[in-house]
């Protein structure tokens, strides 16, 4: 189902809300069960 936009504003606040899902909320198998986010922090921790 195809979401329609009559406002700028509305399809901007859409697509900045997926990016934060997608790198914050969004869980990965390949990852270990941790966000991309939550993995790049992981990982810069324990080479630090």
């Amino acid at each position: 189902m195809a979401n329609h936009y009559y406002l700028y504003e509305e399809l901007k606040q859409e697509i900045e809300n997926y990016i934060y899902y997608y790198n914050n909320e969004r869980i990965k198998q390949k990852l270990t069960g941790l966000s991309p986010v939550q993995y790049r922090t992981q990982t810069s921790q324990t080479a630090a």
